[in-house]
């Protein structure tokens, strides 16, 4: 799957997916919860703090 096919899927753009695979961006609770469902996954697999 491309960056660009799963920014469609919930509704951003390419350099939002691409900044929060990298780090430099921290996805609002809807944004997180929309990629979940997108995956069929509980948020908490995908999202965690790193201790």
């Amino acid at each position: 799957m491309s960056q660009q096919d799963l920014a469609n899927a919930v509704g951003v753009t390419r350099l939002t997916i691409h900044s929060i695979e990298t780090g430099k961006f921290n996805p609002s609770i809807l944004l997180a919860l929309k990629i979940a469902k997108f995956f069929e996954k509980p948020v908490e697999k995908i999202f965690y703090l790193e201790e």
